[in-house]
C-alpha cells in the first residue's frame, strides 16, 4: 500500500536556469545535480528537475503547491525577485476555522505552480 509521495519530477528546458530559479528564487535546498537532473529537498519531499530524455516526457509539469507561512510576504518577496505571478494571493476555500489562500506563478521553464497558506481564523 502507498504510504506517501517521496519525489515529484518537473521537466525543464534549460537545467542551469531551472536550478538557479529553484535554488535562488524559491530558496529550496539543492541536494545534488548531474548534467540531466537536479534534486531539491522540500521538507522531505524531493523535487527532481530533469531534462526529458524522450519527447513524450517534454510537457508541462503538474502544479506543485508550495506551503508558505505568510502568503502576502512570500508573494511580495518572490514578485520583487522577478517571479511572474498570474494571480495575487486570493481565498480559495474556507473550512470551519481555516482559510486556504493561493497565488499562482510560473517557474523559469513555464511550469505553473502556486504558493499556498492555510490561515486560522480563530
Amino acid at each position: 500500500m502507498i504510504k506517501q509521495v517521496s519525489q515529484i519530477a518537473i521537466p525543464v528546458k534549460k537545467m542551469e536556469r531551472a536550478v538557479q530559479f529553484y535554488k535562488e528564487m524559491l530558496e529550496l535546498q539543492l541536494l545534488f545535480e548531474t548534467d540531466q537532473m537536479a534534486f531539491f529537498d522540500c521538507n522531505g519531499l524531493r523535487l527532481l528537475l530533469s531534462l526529458p530524455d524522450k519527447e513524450k516526457f517534454a510537457h508541462a509539469s503538474s502544479i506543485v503547491y508550495f506551503q508558505v507561512k505568510n502568503i502576502e510576504k512570500s508573494y511580495e518577496r518572490l514578485k520583487k525577485d522577478g517571479v511572474l505571478f498570474s494571480s495575487k494571493p486570493h481565498l480559495v476555500a474556507k473550512m470551519d476555522d481555516t482559510e486556504t489562500w493561493m497565488a499562482f506563478f510560473e517557474d523559469s521553464e513555464q511550469n505553473t505552480h502556486a504558493i499556498m497558506s492555510e490561515i486560522s481564523t480563530k
